[in-house]
């Protein structure tokens, strides 16, 4: 079955107000980024996003898209770590839309490796599982606690979302992936996870190219397939292209500075 379709925004066609979608995103590296500006130009809302991490970039949208340029279209946030962007505010042009709407969403903030871990579960089709990660933290609140052998845990529930957004390197035309380095990351759970899988990839071979020991992600869990250009939004050769034009302007490297700055003087450690 031939699952590659010709646009991003044909892949994203049918993803409904309301809808769950999960994504990798860790800095410039394997995330999604044409199916997000696709998701966002389509101008669906109430959507629930699920990522790892959550926050401001001052880095224009030219040089790289993040799950946070979806905010204005969501209602609620499940993350493994989030930053607000208020705190940067006096630092940056950020529109006080996005600071008003980060105020009304809806966030649940568990952990790295408690995001991980829920993804996991779903992925396996398994049930609750306990987590002694957060104990004495604001991850604990409202959620089932038990002690076992003196020691609290914490009760989670698998995260299944509707759909997941996945960055690999190479797709056959059947679904087959694989990923390149640190790209990989939280990519392979995500296609596992969800209901339906859309992935973003950088080259399409024939089927057959890719021996057993190479595939990541099996092509049964994934649904859809966009081919990116040679080059383009979000490759890294797009991406560092963009960069160093970007960092030889004098006023952008002030701005990352102040950020960088507000962390520190925040007392901010992670």
């Amino acid at each position: 079955m031939n699952k590659v379709l010709p646009s991003f925004e044909e892949a994203i066609a049918g993803i409904p107000d309301g809808a769950s979608i999960a994504l990798n995103n860790w800095g410039l590296a394997g995330g999604p980024q044409n199916l997000i500006l696709a998701l966002r130009e389509r101008g669906v809302k109430d959507l629930t996003v699920m990522t790892q991490n959550f926050m401001y970039t001052p880095f224009p949208e030219e040089v790289v898209v993040m799950p946070f340029m979806l905010l204005p279209q969501m209602r609620k946030l499940v993350a493994g770590f989030f930053a607000a962007a208020s705190r940067y505010a006096d630092t940056t042009n950020l529109p006080s839309e996005f600071i008003e709407k980060e105020k009304e969403l809806e966030k649940e903030v568990i952990g790295h490796g408690n995001f991980t871990a829920v993804l996991r579960a779903a992925a396996g089709g398994m049930g609750p599982f306990y987590s002694p990660v957060g104990i004495g933290t604001t991850v604990e609140e409202g959620r089932e606690k038990r002690n076992f052998d003196g020691k609290e845990y914490i009760l989670f529930s698998p995260l299944q979302p509707d759909f997941a957004f996945v960055r690999a390197d190479k797709a056959d035309r059947y679904g087959n992936l694989t990923y390149n380095g640190t790209c990989r990351c939280l990519n392979p759970v995500l296609a596992m996870a969800a209901k339906t899988t859309i992935v973003e990839v950088d080259e399409l071979v024939e089927p057959g190219e890719f021996s057993p020991e190479e595939i990541v992600t099996p092509a049964a869990f994934v649904d859809r397939i966009v081919v990116n250009e040679v080059g383009g939004r979000g490759s890294y050769e797009y991406t560092m292209k963009k960069l160093h034009e970007l960092l030889s302007i004098p006023e952008v490297r002030g701005a990352i500075i102040g950020a960088a700055k507000k962390f520190v003087d925040d007392g901010e450690d992670n």
